[in-house]
């Protein structure tokens, strides 16, 4: 029987844990069959405000009231019995049953309700598999188990499992980014027909062309706080993106606006890339004088799909530090959607191969999948520029080494390096923007200075300020430097430099000694109190 609809509406809502405030005074109305997006930066709040509602968390302080009746969901069993249901990021699954009897849990079909006497297996095996033909997946997929499933499988699932309770509210928590281009489209036609049905929808996504495809109303938070709280056809999404950021500056507010609007194009391109791959492949079976197209067609999209990822990694070469968490984030969505489709159609490839009875079609064949491999290197190169891995486990100087070292095997340019054995440990932001310093600044020395040799050093001053200290042997610069003249001949590095060390409040000078080479010296103050005896 399907839940009544209701109106939700959320006063001063608190959460903290312990003295970290998640969230603070969060306050909203949800009427039936309304659609809210929540947005906000990684750290935002936005999974405890979904983890609260959805009764995985109990709240601090304020209240949550559904047809103003105030409750108090002490678990997900609370809330699931008011008609809430949740799809959380990372949702669990019962490993140790069936695909279909997941999605029954709690909801089972039996002859002799409410008894649950004798349970309708045939029947319950049945819907499930018309949920997974819905998401266009293989129906026989209900009779797995969930440890056998990708990512995108088991988020079927869940979703699957939440769609088929009925519910009066569905939360979902950034529910869109384990799916596919297509999927995600299916799941968004879903969640217009459950709030034609009174149903309402509160739903989190990285993609603001999502959230302002569905949503009625845009809900923003900041640092755990209500930035904002407005009508999706009262806005446009460069407000709501000053707004997730903080700052209407340019400079801030331009690189996410294209890192938005990108992903989804990024997406886009990878589905189409992947139906003109299932379309060519039925037509290789059928004909063999086709693979000529084959190959021109699947060319042309590898091409286009590199240029795409190459202007991916130059337009995050110009983010700030706070846009690292969005710089691994895309990361991860090459890795775990581009590459793993490229991949998949490579299985495909070697498949048709096999089928193929001509020698010089199976060579020419081979030839492709070799290139898709170069391909998924270059990606996956990509995707360690766009988040060092090193950094974040073993800290700014193991990773500034294995830089160095495989920037001078590379170029074949030898690097002198001198790190300060008192360095240590620094807050991740300034780690992230030395690093990306260095990175830069080598760069410059690879496509501007022609040199030989390199000599990179970094030290921590008296007051625990951080020195970088960057010099090679090449062609140099006109000085005194004139950064408009650097703009002017494409001499971004060096303009990236001086945004980030602006950004942490610290000193740039670039000198072209007379003898030869460029010398960049930059110095950031300390991150830490400087405490006297």
């Amino acid at each position: 029987m399907a839940k009544l609809p209701v109106s939700l509406r959320v006063n001063n809502l608190t959460k903290t844990y312990g003295s970290v405030v998640a969230l603070n005074g969060i306050s909203f109305e949800l009427e039936p069959g309304e659609v809210l997006g929540v947005v906000g930066q990684r750290g935002s709040g936005k999974s405890t405000l979904f983890r609260v509602l959805g009764g995985a968390e109990k709240i601090t302080a304020g209240e949550i009231l559904l047809n103003e009746k105030p409750v108090h969901l002490r678990n997900s069993a609370v809330a699931k019995s008011f008609g809430i249901e949740a799809v959380y990021q990372n949702h669990p699954l019962m490993e140790n049953l069936e695909v279909w009897k997941n999605i029954f849990i709690g909801t089972e079909l039996s002859r002799y309700e409410p008894l649950a006497f004798f349970p309708k297996d045939g029947e319950m095996s049945s819907i499930a598999r018309d949920y997974f033909k819905k998401f266009d997946l293989s129906p026989d997929l209900v009779n797995s188990l969930p440890r056998n499933l990708s990512n995108e499988q088991r988020q079927v699932v869940a979703l699957a499992k939440a769609l088929n309770h009925d519910s009066s509210l569905l939360l979902l928590d950034d529910a869109l980014a384990p799916l596919s281009f297509q999927r995600q489209g299916i799941l968004l036609d879903e969640i217009i027909k459950l709030s034609a049905q009174n149903v309402s929808v509160v739903i989190s996504s990285d993609d603001l062309k999502q959230i302002f495809a569905v949503s009625h109303r845009i809900l923003v938070l900041f640092d755990g706080h209500q930035a904002s709280l407005q009508l999706t056809s009262q806005t446009t999404p460069r407000e709501i993106v000053e707004l997730i950021v903080g700052s209407n500056k340019q400079d801030h507010i331009t690189p996410v606006i294209w890192a938005f609007e990108n992903y989804h194009t990024a997406q886009q391109q990878a589905e189409d890339l992947r139906k003109n791959q299932q379309a060519l492949q039925q037509t290789l079976k059928k004909q063999d004088t086709l693979n000529q197209q084959l190959f021109s067609r699947l060319g042309k999209q590898m091409e286009a799909l590199d240029q795409l990822n190459l202007a991916l990694q130059e337009a995050n070469r110009r983010l700030m530090t706070e846009r690292e968490a969005e710089r691994k984030a895309l990361a991860r969505d090459l890795h775990d959607q581009v590459i793993q489709d490229l991949l998949s159609f490579n299985y495909q490839l070697e498949d048709a191969a096999l089928e193929l009875e001509s020698q010089e079609m199976r060579g020419e064949l081979g030839e492709i999948r070799a290139g898709i491999k170069e391909v998924v290197s270059s990606l996956r190169q990509i995707c360690s520029d766009l988040r060092p891995p090193t950094i974040d486990s073993q800290g700014l100087p193991a990773a500034i080494r294995s830089l160095t070292h495989q920037w001078a095997n590379q170029y074949n340019v030898k690097v002198t390096l001198e790190l300060d054995p008192d360095l240590g440990r620094l807050p991740e932001t300034i780690e992230l923007s030395v690093f990306r310093i260095i990175q830069e600044g080598l760069r410059n020395v690879r496509k501007h200075a022609e040199a030989r040799n390199v000599h990179l050093a970094l030290s921590r001053t008296p007051t625990a300020s951080l020195v970088v200290h960057l010099r090679d042997d090449g062609r140099g610069l006109q000085t005194p430097i004139n950064f408009l003249t650097l703009s002017e001949g494409k001499h971004f590095g060096l303009l990236g430099i001086s945004e980030r060390v602006s950004l942490l409040n610290g000193t740039i000078h670039v000198d072209s000694p007379s003898e030869g080479g460029l010398d960049l010296l930059i110095e950031i103050p300390s991150p830490y109190p400087v405490f006297s005896n």
